[in-house]
């Protein structure tokens, strides 16, 4: 059974930093693309990062690039999103997510498991 497992959500103020991780199980982490994407309420799910399968290739939402940081640690079967310079509109519900291919994707419809989401809340 595939499982992933987000953590490190919180509350941050603006400027601040989180860790996000992704614990994944059940399928061979190290040949899959994975990505990370986030949810406000009453708005679609959006791409906010994605990594291709040997870490190589890396893609980012205009509104993040610059601030996070996407990266796997296939020894662990974990993906990590650093977050620095956190702003009130990155307050979300982030998820991991994982294609079935090698490479990373910006589409959510090329996800097919996904995790249950941890929250972010950046605010003074």
């Amino acid at each position: 059974e595939v499982q992933l497992v987000e953590s490190g959500g919180g509350l941050v103020q603006p400027g601040g930093s989180l860790r996000l991780s992704c614990a994944a199980s059940g399928f061979t982490f190290s040949r899959h693309g994975m990505g990370w994407f986030r949810q406000v309420p009453g708005q679609e799910r959006e791409f906010v990062a994605a990594i291709n399968w040997s870490g190589v290739t890396t893609y980012y939402a205009d509104s993040v690039k610059g601030r996070f940081t996407i990266s796997r640690d296939d020894a662990v079967n974990t993906m990590y999103l650093q977050m620095n310079n956190l702003k009130p509109e990155d307050t979300a519900v982030y998820y991991c997510a994982t294609t079935s291919g090698v490479d990373a994707r910006t589409n959510k419809n090329a996800y097919l498991y996904w995790g249950q989401g941890t929250q972010v809340t950046v605010s003074s």
